[in-house]
């Protein structure tokens, strides 16, 4: 690729600066402005598709990693004999802050990230990365609450059971916010101290201590709210009853799409409380491995599954087939990573993460061309089709959430702790990596070159936010739940939540064009 530090030339044929700036060819410089910019978006589409493929691959290896148990000796006070339980590593409320969250907002984090380094050696911060954070922000608040709450089945009502931890959860998705406005405004007007980084950071590490204490209800530091209805199965118990197939009877396991040519996965069966038919299930022998990472590439390669040979229309066969044809080059690329029942899911997540930064480095690039080549502002670019398109995981993830979960919890807590994640990791790390830099190279803080549109659209992402709470809250009181609920008020409540949406995404792009 082509280094974006050149400039462009004025073309007098064309009445306006020719983009000198190339993808993979030189002879990309010779098409017209208007062509190159649909391949480039075609090109940012299609990666979006890999993105989303890979991170389905991460929550695979992902609900491995929260599945994994420890063996806990206990005294049996009846028998008085040592009685071997199996109890999960990790907490709920922890899972659904650090894998979960982290994980559906991994694709911004990677960007953000790879847009600082870019960066490393000026004293200007790149916009790309807050850009995408904040607009994913709102993309996570509004478009995913409106799809979850049209989600559960016509009347079915889900309510947040542990409202305390929610509460815990919202005041570190709003306080992220307001921090964020403070040192951009307040504190030090338009630049970043390596002190104010590291305090963004920081309170990531407090969120999750006070999120865990809410959950174990420690006293002092924890709201004193009960908790209501949360099963100890966080998956609905049907899900997992044994069923009959013609005259054989099987468990049905934690639910993986039994078309292996699809790679989407219930993430929320890591929730699952049985432990020890997941341990056995899910750790092949070494040579069943080896044919499990083989059959990834066949699978790769296959455009028909025989599920879909028993579609009766020919037409949808044809279109599925199509569709595959689209994803094998993506799924060739990804069926390099390992089996997720090696080392309890770990390798699989971290070659997925690999794979993250590299498809996030190229959106960097491909997005620095459109925004050449159209004369788009990076930055309402970053706010719109980047932040929709690395916000899809955490659209996915609540969606399985609503549909599968007795309650509303996981599917309302991906959202407000993705909004901190992307704060406190997202915008802290990156910040942090050129601050520490610029603090030991020139002794300067680092300098934010768009601050007033940030800031702006932090205003704008506040009051429209509270609006989406408001209306949370009302159901809450009205109905009952959060989500669900009478079709009619479910679709309500849904446009009205897009509409807050396109109020912030028009607001902002207004301000950042100089318009307002």
């Amino acid at each position: 690729m082509a280094s974006l530090n050149s400039s462009s030339t004025w073309d007098s044929n064309l009445g306006h600066e020719r983009c000198l700036f190339y993808f993979i060819f030189h002879f990309e410089t010779k098409l017209s402005h208007g062509l190159r910019g649909f391949l480039y978006f075609l090109a940012l589409a299609y990666c979006f598709v890999g993105l989303s493929a890979i991170t389905d691959r991460f929550f695979r290896s992902m609900e491995n990693v929260v599945k994994h148990s420890r063996a806990v000796e206990e005294i049996d006070p009846l028998t008085n004999t040592k009685v071997i339980k199996y109890e999960k590593v990790w907490n709920y409320t922890i899972a659904d802050i650090t894998l979960l969250a982290f994980g559906t907002s991994f694709p911004q984090i990677s960007l953000a990230t790879i847009d600082a380094i870019r960066n490393i050696g000026s004293l200007t911060a790149g916009g790309l990365g807050p850009g995408t954070l904040v607009g994913s922000a709102a993309f996570d608040l509004f478009p995913i609450h409106a799809v979850c709450v049209v989600v559960p089945k016509a009347g079915e009502l889900k309510r947040i059971s542990d409202i305390g931890v929610w509460l815990v959860e919202l005041f570190w998705s709003f306080w992220a916010y307001i921090w964020l406005y403070i040192i951009l405004k307040i504190w030090t007007p338009n630049v970043i101290t390596l002190w104010e980084a590291l305090l963004t950071v920081a309170q990531f590490g407090l969120l999750l201590i006070h999120a865990y204490a809410q959950d174990k209800r420690w006293p002092y530091v924890s709201l004193p709210m009960t908790r209501s209805e949360r099963p100890e199965d966080w998956v609905p118990a049907e899900k997992n009853a044994p069923y009959r197939d013609g005259n054989k009877t099987r468990d049905n396991y934690p639910e993986v799409d039994e078309d292996r040519n699809s790679i989407i996965v219930d993430i929320f069966s890591i929730h699952s409380a049985n432990t020890e038919q997941c341990r056995v299930d899910t750790i092949p022998h070494k040579d069943d491995l080896l044919s499990v990472w083989k059959m990834q590439f066949v699978d790769a390669l296959t455009l028909e599954s025989p599920e879909s040979k028993k579609l009766n229309s020919k037409s949808l066969r044809v279109a599925k087939a199509l569709w595959k044809l689209v994803l094998a080059p993506w799924r060739l690329l990804f069926a390099f990573v390992p089996p997720y029942q090696i080392a309890n899911g770990w390798i699989a997540f971290i070659f997925s993460l690999v794979f993250i930064s590299g498809i996030a480095y190229i959106v960097t690039k491909i997005t620095d061309l459109i925004s050449c080549v159209t004369g788009i502002n990076a930055y309402i670019i970053a706010l719109t089709a980047l932040a929709a398109g690395t916000s899809w995981p955490d659209l996915v993830a609540s969606k399985i959430a609503a549909e599968r979960q007795i309650t509303a919890d996981s599917a309302i807590a991906n959202i407000t702790c993705s909004n901190s994640v992307n704060i406190y990791i997202g915008i802290g790390v990156p910040w942090l990596i050129d601050t520490l830099y610029n603090y030991i190279a020139y002794k300067k803080p680092l300098r934010i070159e768009n601050a007033a549109g940030l800031s702006f659209s932090l205003l704008i992402f506040f009051a429209t936010s509270v609006g989406c709470i408001g209306v949370l809250v009302f159901r809450r009181l009205t109905l009952g739940a959060e989500l669900g609920g009478p079709r009619h008020w479910a679709w309500l409540t849904c446009f009205y939540l897009m509409l807050l949406w396109l109020v912030f995404v028009v607001l902002s792009s207004l301000q950042v064009s100089n318009i307002i």
